[in-house]
């Protein structure tokens, strides 16, 4: 920087100034001291300038670099923040996941005992109500059967006997006196009256 320049040179002059004894006091050339001074003052706005314009660079990179800086750790914290929040959001419902299998594990064996329990009582009932049915109209039907049958060999019975009569009166018509026998009826009808 020339100020600074021009600045030591007003050092070197003053240091190598011939000066009064006991006074204190120097003898400088006052021309080239001034024509210094003037230097310094045209060389100065454009040097206080710079500088200025250097010390607002400064604070603006510093400026910059700090808010760079908070970003990242913000970022890195909410990074951090959201990773222990999914690792517990991640636990927290494979526990819920896990609660909630074991639920429905135990509610379908329910169900399905339940509905195992359901139909072995419908079954049991329509087995109870077959049986009853069974004994009820079995018993009816084979009384009613056995009824048939008995009505069945009545009737045969009363019609061999008027044929039997028919007979008799045939032969009595004709002036043929029955046997002490009776005639054989036919072969069909023998066979119904062993059954009897």
């Amino acid at each position: 920087m020339r100020v600074l320049e021009l600045l030591e040179e007003i050092e070197e002059i003053v240091d190598t100034a011939a000066g009064f004894p006991l006074t204190g006091k120097i003898m400088i050339d006052s021309e080239e001291l001034l024509e210094i001074v003037r230097e310094i003052r045209a060389e100065l706005p454009d040097e206080i300038q710079q500088a200025q314009w250097i010390k607002n660079e400064r604070e603006r990179i510093m400026q910059e670099a700090r808010t760079q800086y908070e970003a990242v750790i913000e970022d890195a914290q909410k990074q951090a923040d959201s990773l222990v929040e999914n690792n517990d959001i991640t636990v927290r419902s494979k526990l819920r996941a896990d609660e909630l299998m074991k639920v429905t594990e135990e509610t379908a064996k329910q169900l399905k005992i339940g509905t195992y329990e359901y139909l072995d009582g419908i079954l049991y009932n329509f087995q109870g109500k077959m049986d009853h049915l069974s004994s009820i109209y079995f018993g009816d039907m084979f009384t009613s059967i056995e009824k048939a049958f008995e009505d069945i060999n009545s009737a045969l019975a009363a019609n061999r006997e008027e044929l039997k009569d028919m007979a008799y009166r045939a032969q009595m018509e004709n002036g043929e006196m029955p046997g002490e026998e009776e005639k054989p009826l036919p072969p069909d009808l023998d066979e119904m009256n062993e059954e009897q």
